[in-house]
């Protein structure tokens, strides 16, 4: 369980690190059951990563890995092999995404 003030904290430190990386963000913060609990876009952000944002929060948070580490695991011969197109294609295997 996450709270709304624990999500609002979790954007709060993914803006400061998408501002030292001079890179606005779209930022989705979900609970272990895969419910959005908080979203903020970044002035800036592209609109067309507002549900690649969300996707990779879904990811992580459903999987307890990083999306870069599903993405390992998604590859050609890896046990998790073409889980990208499961879910209705909402399972995202590239980085970005924190459980």
């Amino acid at each position: 369980m996450i709270t709304l003030e624990e999500a609002k904290g979790i954007v709060s430190a993914a803006e400061h690190k998408a501002q030292q990386m001079g890179q606005p963000m779209n930022i989705a913060v979900m609970d272990a059951g895969r419910n959005l609990v908080a979203f903020q876009r970044m002035d800036e952000a592209w609109v067309a990563s507002i549900d690649i944002a969300i996707d990779k929060a879904f990811t992580s948070a459903g999987r307890g890995l990083t999306t870069r580490e599903i993405g390992e695991m998604a590859q050609p011969g890896q046990p998790l092999f073409g889980i990208n197109t499961t879910n209705g294609g909402r399972i995202v295997i590239f980085a970005g995404g924190v459980p």
